[in-house]
């Protein structure tokens, strides 16, 4: 997958050092995935959270953390719209 947004993702590392592991291997396997459908990302990460066809919600750092990425498969490209602490998450809109 092509991912973009991951200038949010690196600026929310240096205000939370202890994401910046899981955040790296996330950024990792998101560019070496062919995802082709959400059954793809269920496959490999059964505590993701399937919002829809195109919205997707990873838990890191045992769950202490959730990156929402947006996705096109058909284009293979993975936008990264917002990172942030489990609480953050709790007021976020998604659609």
């Amino acid at each position: 997958m092509r991912l973009l947004g991951k200038k949010h993702v690196y600026e929310f590392a240096k205000k939370h050092a202890d994401s910046k592991k899981a955040i790296n291997s996330l950024i990792l396997e998101i560019e070496e995935a062919d995802w082709k459908s959400p059954n793809d990302i269920k496959a490999k990460y059964p505590k993701a959270s399937i919002i829809d066809d195109c919205n997707v919600i990873f838990n890191i750092c045992g769950n202490k953390y959730r990156v929402w990425l947006k996705i096109t498969y058909q284009n293979g490209i993975a936008i990264i719209i917002k990172i942030g602490t489990h609480n953050e998450y709790d007021r976020w809109v998604i659609k």
